[in-house]
């Protein structure tokens, strides 16, 4: 993973030091509101519903045990002892005291951590696939070109103050695990036909008040090219963007008025007029970066784990919690560990400072120091031996972390909501609650299979509720909260919006509603079909009848 250099190290400890000087300014009423958002948002540091909330960078998701340890610690001193892991593989504190922000900016310093360019009309997280490096089905790891991504984009002077907010994400498989098509900037590493590697570029994606799906932009982009490629796609999007207007802001707007033929033509007139040697990087720095990343010394080991093979027949949970819960890992004998933060009874993505320390203790013991956050709210220990997969998860257990529910009707994506943010109309986290609590029965879990729920409080859908199997945009009429659904959505390789199904539900209504449809499904579904699958077969009006069987 990356590692500080001396540069770094002094930017950021010179970062905290303004922003505390800034802080001061403030508190004693030098700068009123208005004259601090834009520094504050600098740095993070939103004003939600009812506090500050400090959103933290996990640049790709990828953490070490210390880290986690320290977020741990900020959550225990500085906020209410837990933190929420958001859908950008970031973390946020919902409760911190304004005086005390610089002190956490320095103790996230102290680890090689920051919150700079978490908000704001910049590129944002530069996001990837949770099992980069360990995945089996990928390309090469994605999060060297992430890390380079990183560096280039970060306080770039050309693209500070771009239109509106920009989102990359990068993949190096064939099954995408990183929404790139959800995203402003989509990125497959790919080989072509010489058997080199260069990458597939999408553009234009975004959910929000009008979700779009990314189009093809170039199918094969060269390594030294990428950074002048993406560069002339900014340039593009900076000169056109619209600024007057922020709900036409974004360029997903820019590509649909311009369309993908001109707007790839504008791209390719922009990259011809530039000189890409001054933005290109050589051969020599790539091998510096990718240097950081390079894999652990894994064992030579056989796949077969008698022991392990025993109790996985002896206890149904912890069968259920291998098949869900496990992924397949490169190499023979390692597993990748999907830790779940979607208990029933709690809010999506919420991690305590206990379970943190619980959770960098195993990365230590088990997994190269080595975690991740996802962007569907859970933490992933890339690297564990399978053998060991059986002390992780009565660890696990005894944390409160061993819900087996990967990918089922409860691990549910779901934005903070009315609890929280000043921009949602309705409640979120009570519905995923609700919802949970319906569908808690392991078994009836796994009978349904996979179901990707997600829940958005406000238009703005940073509950992706638009690519969900089954997706819930929360609004508000005359001061009462009722509840959109979509369904079919999908933010896989095959991506796509849903398909709204009609009027507005109450809460009550909904969840019953829900229900329906999961039956009709189960009752309705060929073979082995998923959701998804039963869905695009029959198409939305059966759904739309038993969703609205009651009215």
């Amino acid at each position: 993973m990356y590692r500080y250099d001396e540069f770094d190290t002094q930017f950021v400890k010179s970062r905290t030091a303004q922003f505390r000087e800034q802080v001061v300014r403030r508190l004693d009423g030098r700068l009123t509101e208005d004259q601090f958002r834009p520094l504050r948002l600098m740095n993070g540091l939103y004003l939600q519903l009812h506090a500050y909330m400090l959103r933290v960078a996990v640049p790709y998701g990828t953490l070490s045990s210390d880290q986690l340890r320290q977020l741990a610690h900020i959550g225990e001193k500085y906020d209410r002892g837990y933190g929420h892991v958001t859908t950008r593989q970031n973390i946020q504190f919902n409760w911190p005291e304004l005086v005390d922000v610089p002190n956490i900016l320095d103790d996230l310093a102290a680890v090689e951590m920051h919150a700079i360019q978490t908000s704001g009309n910049c590129i944002r997280n530069v996001t990837s696939d949770p099992w980069a490096g360990a995945a089996k089905d990928e390309v090469e790891d994605p999060r060297p070109t992430c890390e380079l991504l990183r560096q280039w984009s970060s306080l770039h002077p050309e693209f500070t103050f771009l239109p509106r907010k920009f989102k990359i994400a990068v993949t190096a498989s064939e099954n995408d695990r990183a929404a790139i098509r959800a995203h402003d900037i989509g990125i497959k590493i790919v080989r072509n036909e010489a058997g080199e590697v260069g990458y597939h570029i999408y553009v234009g994606g975004g959910l929000g008040r009008t979700p779009i799906i990314a189009e093809s932009l170039n199918e094969f982009v060269s390594r030294e090219d990428l950074l002048p490629y993406l560069e002339a796609i900014m340039r593009v999007y900076n000169r056109y963007g619209r600024r007057d207007n922020k709900y036409k802001a974004r360029i997903k707007i820019l590509v649909q008025e311009t369309g993908i033929k001109q707007f790839t033509q504008d791209v390719d007139a922009e990259y011809a007029a530039m000189t890409p040697a001054d933005v290109a990087v050589g051969p020599e720095e790539l091998k510096r970066i990718a240097a950081y990343f390079a894999a652990p010394k894994f064992e030579t080991l056989s796949d077969k784990d008698e022991a392990f093979d025993k109790a996985v027949i002896l206890d149904p949970a912890l069968s259920r919690w291998t098949q869900n819960n496990l992924g397949q890992h490169r190499k023979a004998g390692y597993t990748i560990v999907n830790i779940s933060l979607k208990p029933t009874d709690g809010a999506p993505g919420d991690i305590t400072s206990e379970q943190m320390r619980a959770v960098a203790d195993l990365a230590d013991k088990y997994s190269f120091s080595e975690l991740r956050f996802t962007h569907e709210q859970n933490v992933v220990l890339p690297h564990v031996k399978r053998a060991d997969a059986l002390a992780i998860y009565k660890a696990l257990q005894d944390a409160g972390l061993a819900d087996a529910n990967i990918g089922k009707v409860t691990d549910i994506i779901c934005c903070p909501g009315m609890d929280y943010c000043a921009l949602a109309t309705a409640r979120s986290i009570p519905i995923s609650q609700a919802i949970a609590q319906r569908f808690a029965d392991p078994e009836r879990q796994h009978i349904i299979g996979e179901m990707k729920i997600k829940i958005s409080g406000c238009i703005n859908a940073c509950g992706h509720h638009h690519v969900g199997h089954i997706g819930i945009l929360g609004l508000e009429k005359a001061g009462v909260e009722f509840y959109q659904l979509t369904l079919g959505g999908d933010a896989t390789e095959t991506a796509v919006v849903g398909d709204r199904t009609g009027k507005g539900l109450s809460q009550t209504e909904l969840i019953d509603g829900i229900e329906r449809i999961v039956e009709f499904y189960i009752e309705t579904r060929e073979g082995q079909e998923r959701f998804l699958d039963t869905y695009r077969r029959v198409g939305i009006a059966p759904f739309k009848e038993v969703l609205y069987a009651d009215h």
